[in-house]
């Protein structure tokens, strides 16, 4: 009961008072689709959902697909690149907070990362986060991309927010981490495939319940390189109760979190306090 009074989802006129609305857009990826009508579709549905949502989230590696990488590191750009300017031009114009999914980014070199970005609603770039765990036990992402080094939480209409990619969902060292920068919930960006949705959900709300925290992830659908992406967008609450989820086709999922609620569930049952090892 305590999580269903501290989320709602839906399409509401009004705000309820304290609450945060997010809003996940679960993009469909079709190779087909060629990348620049896709940046364009994508920034424009953001624009549309931006209108009813302090923080709208877009998935991992949206512009070219997760799972095509050739594809992605023939359209990598550099932070000051039109994903980037496109993504700030939507947070501006809309007053909302926009965290941009991730995309392929070329910082020189040869080195290529699968970078996250996140802007304010003045449309100023306040994070980047590149991933930190790379896919693919030594073959595609894990052998194509640099990894990322840096734990990174800011400030968000949600409390302190970290930020988190994909399989970085199966690391919970890196959750613990989160907790101990003051994180109360996650932005998680990903393109998990349907072949392991059962697991997407189960560690979302696993991670959820053990820091005591929002995981709110947004996953990629549609057909691409041979994958099919599962969708099953999702926010687990701080209790791990998977308390709203997209579904497995295209759509935008809304939904208003309380951002005191971590606080009080770690208040009333203060599992973190009794941690051990470090």
């Amino acid at each position: 009961m305590g999580a269903r009074r501290n989320v709602g989802t839906g399409n509401a006129c009004g705000y309820r008072s304290g609450m945060t609305r997010v809003a996940l857009l679960q993009l469909s990826v079709d190779a087909s689709e060629p990348v620049h009508e896709r940046v364009a579709r994508a920034c424009a549905d953001a624009g549309v959902a931006a209108q009813g949502a302090d923080i709208v989230l877009l998935p991992e590696l949206w512009p070219t697909g997760a799972f095509d990488l050739e594809r992605g590191i023939e359209h990598a750009q550099g932070i000051d690149g039109p994903v980037v300017d496109s993504l700030a031009e939507v947070a501006a114009r809309t007053s909302t907070w926009i965290h941009g999914g991730s995309f392929v980014e070329d910082a020189g070199g040869g080195e290529y990362f699968n970078t996250s970005v996140v802007f304010n609603p003045q449309g100023d770039l306040v994070a980047t986060y590149r991933k930190i765990h790379l896919f693919g036990f030594d073959i595609g992402e894990a052998e194509a991309l640099t990894a990322g080094s840096d734990v990174v939480v800011i400030d968000t209409p949600l409390g302190r927010t970290a930020l988190a990619t994909c399989y970085d969902l199966r690391f919970p060292e890196l959750f613990r981490a989160f907790v101990d920068e003051g994180a109360t919930a996650v932005l998680l960006a990903s393109g998990w495939p349907t072949v392991r949705i059962n697991q997407w959900t189960l560690l979302a709300a696993a991670r959820a319940c053990e820091n005591q925290m929002w995981v709110v992830g947004c996953n990629e659908t549609g057909f691409h390189a041979g994958h099919q992406l599962g969708g099953e967008s999702l926010i687990a609450d701080p209790r791990g109760d998977v308390v709203a989820s997209a579904g497995t086709q295209e759509r935008t999922l809304v939904a208003e979190l309380d951002p005191s609620y971590p606080d009080e569930v770690r208040a009333a049952f203060p599992v973190l306090r009794d941690r051990r090892l470090r």
